[in-house]
């Protein structure tokens, strides 16, 4: 780009974009007009995505294009449903040919404590967890909040991902985000018939799939107690006390592979046989897909910790029901976790 007296520049993801002020147009439209929506705008792209890493990139496109087309924006809308008009777009060309993200829950039966983990499969195939903190607001009304928690919980979005494309985002600017059915035809430049029709057939969709929402949204002092009892009988790897406090259904899974394990028995074998490796680990708090989550780092030998595996928990009533390991560790800069923990 040619250099100009008045350029000005975006923070979009880990870049910066330049923008010469003279393509801003009439509307006058503003990095921080566009930054103010970034959270939000990640939250969408996460659902319809199923990778934060892939929403991140999502958004960056959208801020982009977003500048490129301002000076055509002129205000005719509101900037914020052209910024969805432009992410929605943006997801939609990322979603073409490409299969579904899913758990490992959803692609075969559980195996054994004893059984191989198998192949690493890509991470395009999986699933990934997103950062509370770079998709839910910071504040505003509590039951809104617990709406948002509850649309990135992990079963949610994986649901979300049976659904074609369209429906998809149709189910979300409709049913998550409360948009009024004529703002979403106009987005997708369909009709109010049509957007009507592609919400009764993805609710038909979701319903088949059971997805449960007795998963709180919020954490209560007892379940906090119950995390502290967690951690406590991780780090000192006591796995009698460990299971004590599973669901007889919960599930173990860790992604990249397509292993997973289903009750305390199993997963007591498994600590014990194939993951005591896990043994002396700590484990250091985050929250995400709408609930809490460690950053799991085993002993490196040298008298520190590195990172391992990022936990998803999963809580219901008094009992842990979901233990989901993500063996990616690039997620712990993501989720601002220390790259090494000292001595």
């Amino acid at each position: 780009m040619p250099e100009h007296p008045q350029s000005m520049s975006v923070g979009v993801g880990w870049a910066s974009v330049a923008i010469r002020s003279d393509t801003v147009g009439s509307s006058e439209v503003r990095s921080e007009d566009l930054e103010q929506y970034r959270r939000e705008l990640t939250g969408y792209c996460y659902r319809m995505l199923g990778s934060f890493f892939e929403a991140e990139d999502a958004v960056q496109e959208t801020m982009v294009r977003a500048w490129r087309g301002a000076g055509g924006f002129e205000g005719r809308s509101a900037l914020r449903s052209w910024l969805y008009r432009i992410a929605t777009n943006v997801c939609l060309d990322m979603l073409r040919g490409r299969e579904r993200r899913a758990r490992p829950m959803d692609l075969g039966p559980s195996s054994t404590a004893d059984s191989s983990l198998g192949p690493v499969l890509p991470e395009h195939a999986w699933l990934q967890p997103v950062p509370d903190a770079r998709v839910l607001p910071g504040d505003g009304d509590p039951a809104e909040l617990a709406v948002a928690r509850e649309t990135i919980r992990l079963a949610f979005v994986t649901a979300l991902q049976h659904l074609p494309a369209k429906q998809r985002a149709v189910l979300i600017l409709r049913e998550v985000l409360r948009w009024q059915a004529s703002e979403v035809a106009e987005l997708l430049e369909t009709s109010v018939a049509s957007v009507n029709s592609a919400l009764q057939r993805a609710r038909a969709t979701l319903a088949t799939r059971e997805v449960d929402a007795s998963h709180p949204s919020t954490v209560d002092a007892d379940q906090r107690a119950l995390l502290a009892r967690y951690v406590d009988a991780f780090e000192r790897y006591d796995i009698t006390a460990l299971v004590s406090l599973l669901h007889d259904d919960a599930v173990m899974s860790m992604p990249p592979y397509d292993f997973w394990l289903r009750g305390p028995v199993e997963m007591g074998r498994w600590f014990l046989g194939q993951g005591c490796g896990c043994r002396g680990s700590r484990l250091v708090a985050t929250a995400a897909s709408g609930g809490p989550a460690f950053g799991s780092y085993r002993p490196d030998g040298h008298g520190g910790f590195q990172p391992f595996a990022l936990q998803v928990i999963e809580i219901s009533g008094d009992r842990i029901v979901g233990h989901h390991n993500f063996l990616d560790t690039d997620l712990f800069a993501a989720f601002g976790l220390p790259a090494r923990l000292p001595a």
